[in-house]
């Protein structure tokens, strides 16, 4: 379809788990540079593609961007019982202190609104949330509505921003914004998805 429209990507995709009870759920990236190096790594305790708790990570490096990882992840929540966001955090941090300049998008179910969880524990971290390092940007809101994974934790549908983009290197970014949202082009998915622009 892309190629159709005259724009061709390079992509990666990582099959994780089945959710709810039909779909292969996993990681995409797509890249207009070729991929030269693809990256892959576990962070739950549990590996089996029949758990939905199944967390992974997926890295690539591109051609004419030296010294740079981009990763895709999608983790658990704070407080899970079986699979708590804490642990998770600190295994990828520990897998990814030596890998330059890393770029860390996805899903982090901690939203930046909510102060001494996941989101403080990852900006005490030495990570940067290009929203905050952002010159220009909006709400940030990427969750507007009560869905699934959050019907059990809330009361009342409130904003969350909980689709992050972070860096473990201070970096100049020009800006952030919600995308997919039916203000920025059509709505996709029950999360929004965000875009940023670096100088």
């Amino acid at each position: 379809m892309l190629q159709n429209l005259g724009v061709f990507y390079y992509w990666t995709w990582l099959p994780i788990k089945v959710g709810y009870v039909k779909y292969n759920e996993g990681l995409a990236i797509l890249s207009l540079k070729p991929i030269i190096k693809t990256d892959t790594f576990l962070i739950s305790n549990t590996n089996s593609f029949h758990n939905w708790r199944t967390r992974k990570v997926l890295g690539i490096q591109v051609d004419g961007i030296k010294n740079q990882w981009f990763y895709s992840t999608h983790m658990s929540w704070w407080n899970d019982e079986d699979e708590p966001f804490q642990s998770q955090w600190l295994k990828l941090e520990s897998y990814l202190k030596n890998k330059g300049i890393v770029w860390l998008m996805g899903d982090f179910n901690n939203p930046a609104e909510v102060q001494n969880e996941g989101y403080t524990m990852m900006s005490q971290s030495n990570w940067f949330d290009t929203y905050n390092l952002a010159k220009n940007k909006d709400a940030g809101f990427t969750v507007e509505k009560l869905i699934d994974g959050w019907k059990e934790k809330l009361s009342k549908d409130i904003g969350m921003r909980i689709d992050q983009i972070w860096c473990n290197h201070e970096v100049s970014i020009e800006s952030s914004r919600v995308i997919f949202n039916n203000k920025n082009r059509p709505i996709v998915s029950d999360h929004y998805g965000v875009i940023i622009s670096t100088d």
